[in-house]
């Protein structure tokens, strides 16, 4: 693939980094072509390195704008907490469009997302309020192989070994473990462990919850088709709704992740469980393909 003269913008929120390519006028990397770009632009060490790649595209439907992420293994995801921060910023910076709040098209579904940015220097952080949509803990819409309707801090044989979690969409898969202490998981055994389990047919993202308070948790992440991050915005909103459902997190939650903050709100709406993700975002550098 000739990459030559591409146009990159690298971008982060909490540490979770990303490869931004701007195709709201045109499309630059063929569609058929995009998994086995994100794959080779995401190689730490001999390309740009990122956990993903975003593509910022026009509307299809009922948005403003158009969000795609591809992880690095070159797979499609639904959603990002962390890149739909680094994409608001991108727009916003580069007028691409200029408003503080974004209708933004996902294949999770719709988002709103409300900026409030440095007028100072847009290099640096600014601050971004994204309402994830409504929640569902339902196994079928998942989705999730399971005899119960809901997988609630329910048992999963894990190669061999019983872990109790909960599983969620919140417009992409998770799978929340809460433990005494985040710190001792063996990330790297139990993420893609619990992530390829024959249980979750499109695969899941894994997070272990260490409790500090009602009101404040600490998470480690493995994610889908990238492996430890060093934050998950969709995983983070997870926690805290499973928390809430279970009872043992109030409806306002700090979340600590190995990359910074973030600030989560439940909200309720028809019975149903929501929730807004408060967070920054980042620049990096630009780049060029030579």
């Amino acid at each position: 693939m000739n990459l030559s003269g591409l146009k990159f913008s690298k971008m982060h929120g909490l540490g979770n980094d990303y490869v931004v390519i701007n195709e709201f006028d045109h499309e630059i990397i063929p569609e058929n072509e995009k998994n086995t770009f994100s794959i080779e632009i995401c190689k730490r060490g001999f390309s740009v390195g990122a956990d993903g790649v975003i593509f910022v595209c026009p509307a299809t439907d009922n948005g403003d704008i158009k969000f795609r992420i591809f992880n690095a293994d070159g797979s499609e995801a639904e959603m990002c907490g962390n890149g739909i921060r680094c994409f608001s910023k991108y727009v916003y910076d580069n007028d691409i469009i200029k408003k503080d709040k974004l209708n933004v098209e996902t294949l999770g579904g719709l988002k709103i997302v409300e900026i409030t940015p440095d007028k100072e220097n847009k290099n640096i952080s600014s601050l971004f309020k994204v309402d994830m949509g409504i929640s569902t803990f339902k196994t079928a819409e998942i989705p999730m192989i399971a005899e119960t309707e809901e997988f609630l801090d329910e048992t999963l044989v894990v190669d061999g070994e019983e872990i109790s979690m909960t599983t969620i969409s919140v417009g992409n898969p998770h799978a929340v473990i809460f433990t005494e202490n985040a710190e001792k998981i063996d990330l790297n055994n139990y993420g893609p462990a619990i992530e390829n389990h024959e249980s979750f047919p499109q695969r899941i993202n894994v997070h272990f919850v260490e409790i500090i308070s009602k009101n404040e948790i600490k998470m480690i992440t493995w994610e889908r088709g990238a492996g430890f991050t060093y934050a998950c915005g969709t995983g983070a909103t997870s926690c805290v709704l499973s928390g809430f459902k279970l009872g043992i997190l109030d409806n306002n939650v700090l979340v600590h992740l190995p990359g910074g903050d973030l600030e989560i709100e439940v909200y309720k709406k028809d019975d149903e469980l929501g929730a807004f993700m408060k967070g920054e975002a980042e620049l990096v550098f630009t780049g060029k393909m030579i």
